[in-house]
């Protein structure tokens, strides 16, 4: 006979295969376009209910790792470039009226976003305030009377800009919290973890899947309707324009538009929805392939997630232990959500695929990490000293592969078994790689 828990982790698994791998289709990146943003996109509202722990059972820990909050561009590059290119064909009357007006919307943007490269944005902040409060709110026999918490951040200040947003969140409600922060290089080892191996695949030049995608992206860029829509001058474009260069800039310009404090601007408008669709797309892929679980690596990508693994494992061995330590915050990037949400096998995000063009079908960057993703772990306790926990995903609770009959509570004993295990087996596919 097949027990009531086999039938159970058998269910667990397929709903969570479902929830990862729906199809991301056309209509649905139409319907809103910031979602073309890929990794731009803005932190989701969060209007999910959380599931009352069973009866009995109280909080008293959580552990988590978050992605920073909304940013600006990487640099003023794409801003600087696309107005000198504007204004060069407005003086050499090469423009059409429609590049007149994108350049008056470049200017104005360029005021807010010039010099802020990679900052974080006053909505990032707010994103991470927001999280902070809501977990304060959801979990209050966590943070309630002496209680510590340890925050983290990678040495990127963005990243420190969100631990102090967050703290601060969680400070308003429970201003008795002692916080001890850090920024400091010796907890990259675990925050931000690539091995040499992993770059090695993931190398944009030299990797093995860097001439597959060249050709994916040649069939899925098309500038030249963009290009004509602005200048109206074929020798200009001819000796001044680079139609692939341009267009991606544009694409990082209007997708960032949702993280900034210009609202009333946008871009999107000199973009069919089919030509964001196909750029997102190559986008898509190129965050899957470098941080996720692509069939190719062999799990060589996600295992980057592996000593986060072991730190979140440990650090909850010594806040079962201790009883005084109500969180640890992890702050990090995008680039280590993907794994870590492979590595734990979080709705299907583990899922392996093989071809550029199959991939949006399963996976997709926005549902993983958009600005501010977040992955938290939940304890809870009752009299007897037992133990269960329940993962979310962006503050949505979420399957794990493990055996439960009160989902989406699962025993810690199951879960940290389960992972223990995980980690060897990763380790040992790693190593048979080489």
């Amino acid at each position: 006979m097949i027990s009531i828990r086999h039938t159970l982790l058998t269910l667990t698994i397929a709903l969570a295969a479902n929830g990862a791998m729906a199809q991301t289709s056309f209509e649905e990146i139409s319907a809103d376009l910031n979602k073309s943003g890929g990794v731009y996109l803005a932190y989701p509202e969060v209007t999910t209910r959380q599931t009352p722990a069973p009866k009995g059972y109280t909080p008293f820990y959580v552990s988590h790792y978050g992605r920073h909050g909304s940013r600006y561009l990487l640099g003023d590059g794409d801003f600087t470039m696309t107005i000198s290119l504007l204004e060069k064909a407005e003086n050499e009357g090469c423009i059409t009226p429609l590049g007149k007006d994108v350049l008056q919307r470049l200017r104005k943007v360029f005021t807010e976003t010039r010099g802020r490269g990679g900052d974080l944005t006053p909505l990032g902040a707010r994103q991470h305030k927001g999280i902070a409060e809501r977990m304060a709110r959801n979990y209050p026999e966590a943070f309630r009377g002496k209680r510590r918490v340890f925050a983290r951040s990678t040495v990127v200040y963005r990243c420190a800009m969100s631990m102090a947003a967050f703290c601060d969140g969680l400070k308003g409600i429970y201003p008795q919290l002692s916080i001890d922060y850090e920024m400091t290089e010796r907890n990259m080892s675990y925050l931000n973890y690539h091995t040499d191996e992993s770059n090695k695949f993931t190398h944009g030049e030299t990797g093995p899947w860097v001439e597959e995608y060249r050709k994916f992206e040649a069939e899925h860029v098309k500038p030249a309707r963009l290009v004509n829509s602005l200048f109206s001058d074929a020798d200009f474009i001819r000796c001044q324009v680079n139609p692939e260069k341009l267009a991606w800039a544009f694409y990082w310009i209007a997708s960032d538009m949702q993280d900034i404090e210009t609202k009333d601007v946008t871009f999107y408008d000199i973009f069919t929805p089919q030509e964001l669709f196909d750029m997102w797309q190559c986008v898509n892929y190129r965050f899957y392939i470098g941080n996720a679980n692509p069939q190719m690596s062999d799990g060589l990508v996600m295992a980057n997630a592996s000593t986060l693994v072991e730190n979140i494992l440990e650090c909850a061995d010594k806040a079962i232990s201790n009883g005084d330590m109500a969180a640890d915050l992890r702050f990090g990037h995008d680039g280590n959500v993907i794994p870590l949400l492979a590595l734990l096998q979080i709705d299907g995000f583990d899922v392996e695929v093989r071809k550029p063009e199959e991939v949006y079908k399963h996976w997709a960057d926005f549902k993983a990490t958009p600005m501010a993703s977040n992955i938290q772990i939940v304890f809870f306790r009752n009299k007897a000293g037992n133990i269960i926990v329940k993962f979310l995903h962006n503050e949505k609770e979420c399957h794990i592969p493990v055996a439960t009959d009160s989902w989406p509570y699962y025993k810690w004993s199951d879960v940290k078994n389960y992972y223990q295990n995980r980690l060897k087996q990763i380790k040992q596919r790693v190593a048979n790689r080489k």
